[in-house]
């Protein structure tokens, strides 16, 4: 007991004759053995008359790790707070080391704080300030993507053919199980839901007309893009923000290609390309999905629902879904690269960026499921 009880970590606060603090530290100052706490310091401090700088003796020390750093950032800003000098010579030159790593990441957060504005009219005006400024940003990128578009249609964009059809790839077919589940199920539901209530009419032959139209006008592009902007935009914000991470972009610069050219363009025209067949895939399984309803459950003969289906849904309904799907795709993808390259340099920034890309992308679709469906009802489709 005797030898664990000099082991551990002691505490001697005294006064000079210059009038200076000094903290004798003797013993092992580790997390294990106990670190004690500087609230004898603090009285210390507090007693008059007001200590001329604190210093610290250090003869005696033994063994230290985190906890020795914990205690003298404490004293450190005790001291800052009494506008105290604190003497560092006696300190281990790691231990200052870490003192200032430590500062500097207190000093980060105590000027993020500063930034914060107490109004709340203030932090307002901010919150609008950045949404304006991001709409700049958006704005800007999109401006760039067309002028890579352009580019692509003149044959002047360079990016690997190899590295496009496996983009395909991954954006069309590796994409078909998720598809498949979500949209059966979305089918399903909404026949459930609507026979429900038609079955009060005896109008449950219309669950077919409800599957079918909601599906192919609405639905099928929606819950696509929504998928793919959780599975492909995050992706693609993952995979831009890493090669930032590791500045194969800025290699990519300095070798003369256009990033833009070379990694975002393909993207997009990629996933372009494939939800428009997505979509009509996503179409057939949710009316499979409500045909399953409609015959094992309403019994409604097969035939008689798929006739039913194709007499309500137009060829406007299909390529308007269609068309929406194709949109959403360049939103998806332009979301997803637009987070990877705004990415920061760290490991924890491409987490960020991806959960970014797919808030912006569900956001964008949605915002552009409204305006297609006002724009639809002026033009009577």
């Amino acid at each position: 007991m005797a030898q664990a009880a000099l082991k551990r970590g002691d505490m001697v606060v005294t006064r000079d004759g210059e009038g200076a603090l000094v903290i004798r530290l003797s013993g092992a100052w580790t997390l294990d053995t106990g670190v004690p706490a500087a609230d004898d310091v603090e009285r210390a401090l507090r007693a008059a008359p007001k200590p001329t700088r604190i210093a610290f003796d250090l003869r005696d020390l033994g063994a230290w790790d985190s906890g020795l750093v914990s205690f003298v950032a404490r004293v450190a800003d005790l001291a800052t707070e009494r506008e105290i000098p604190l003497d560092e010579e006696m300190l281990p030159e790691g231990l200052r080391r870490l003192l200032i790593l430590a500062s500097r990441v207190a000093g980060a957060k105590d000027l993020r704080h500063a930034e914060r504005p107490g109004s709340i009219l203030a932090r307002v005006g901010l919150l609008a300030l950045e949404a304006v400024a991001e709409g700049r940003r958006m704005l800007a990128f999109l401006g760039e993507i067309t002028l890579s578009f352009a580019r692509f249609l003149r044959g002047k964009a360079r990016f690997r053919a190899r590295d496009f059809w496996l983009l395909v790839q991954q954006t069309g077919a590796d994409a078909l199980p998720i598809v498949t589940l979500i949209s059966f199920l979305v089918g399903t539901i909404f026949a459930f839901v609507g026979a429900i209530q038609l079955e009060k009419f005896g109008a449950t032959i219309y669950v077919a007309d409800l599957v079918g139209i909601a599906i192919v006008r609405e639905m099928g592009a929606v819950m696509t893009a929504i998928v793919m902007a959780g599975r492909t935009g995050a992706a693609f914000a993952a995979q831009l923000g890493t090669m930032k991470v590791t500045q194969e972009i800025d290699a990519l610069s300095t070798m003369g290609f256009d990033p833009l050219d070379f990694l975002v363009l393909p993207r997009v025209v990629a996933l372009c390309l494939m939800m428009p067949l997505l979509c009509l895939y996503s179409d057939a399984l949710g009316v499979v999905g409500g045909a399953v309803i409609g015959v094992f459950m309403l019994k409604i003969p097969l035939l008689t629902y798929f006739n039913e289906t194709f007499h309500a849904v137009s060829l406007s309904n299909l390529g308007g879904g269609v068309l929406k799907a194709s949109v959403y795709g360049v939103l998806v993808a332009l979301s997803g690269c637009l987070r990877g390259l705004q990415s920061g340099s760290s490991s924890s920034a491409v987490g960020d960026a991806a959960t970014s890309a797919v808030v912006t992308g569900i956001v964008l679709i949605i915002s552009a499921c409204g305006l297609f469906a006002v724009v639809f009802y002026v033009l009577g489709i």
